[in-house]
């Protein structure tokens, strides 16, 4: 006898797995809310992208500006520049960091649509999601809403499960994956930084950032 039809002999009722495949099939909008997720989340880093890549080209401009004032002996003029350079790269590296991360987060989500196992993948995403619209909100509060409206879906979606599953909903924002989650994309967004900016020289009067410094004391 096939297992899942042992379970449902053993257990008189649907597996599992029937609730899952239940669950995307009657409640359209489950289904509904993470493809509409995942669509927004793809278009935010999208949208990251066009912003960095801005930062980037004032950072250059910049970067020209402070060796032609290093090259006039202007140290005044090159420490003003280097220092908003500073200030631009420390935006960029928390930007990229929330760029890394919500691919991951993409990712997960796909996954979720191929395989239902909803609590699974999307528990780590919501944490994930919660630390990332705080460190936005200084710095792109309109993205920092639009993550607010997708953390409400995609909780819903978590709690409907559960509910589904006859399973307490708990505190859907508890999983250490998440924390591995931003760690790992903070490592990805100081490769990206390196590959991406070159290093400024040394300008007496400028704050030198750390590149092992973390983007917000969230994270």
């Amino acid at each position: 006898m096939p297992l899942k039809d042992f379970e449902k002999k053993w257990g008189g009722g649907p597996t599992v797995g029937d609730k899952i495949k239940d669950l995307f099939r009657k409640k359209g909008p489950v289904k509904h809310n993470l493809v509409i997720a995942n669509y927004k989340i793809r278009a935010m880093v999208s949208r990251l992208e066009v912003f960095i890549e801005r930062l980037r080209s004032r950072d250059r401009d910049l970067f020209e500006r402070v060796v032609d004032a290093l090259t006039q002996g202007d140290r005044t003029r090159a420490a003003m520049y280097a220092n908003e350079i500073a200030e631009i790269r420390k935006m960029v590296r928390q930007l990229t960091m929330t760029q890394v991360a919500l691919e991951q987060v993409a990712l997960r989500i796909d996954t979720v649509l191929v395989m239902g196992d909803v609590t699974a993948g999307l528990v780590p995403v919501l944490g994930v999601i919660k630390e990332l619209k705080s460190l936005l909100r200084g710095v792109m509060p309109e993205l920092s809403i639009e993550l607010t409206e997708v953390e409400e879906g995609l909780r819903d979606v978590v709690i409907s499960t559960g509910e589904v599953l006859g399973m307490s909903g708990g505190d859907v924002y508890t999983s250490p994956e998440a924390r591995k989650i931003l760690e790992e994309a903070k490592i990805v967004a100081e490769q990206r930084m390196k590959e991406k900016f070159p290093e400024l020289p040394v300008v007496s009067g400028v704050q030198q950032e750390s590149q092992s410094a973390p983007a917000s004391g969230t994270v």
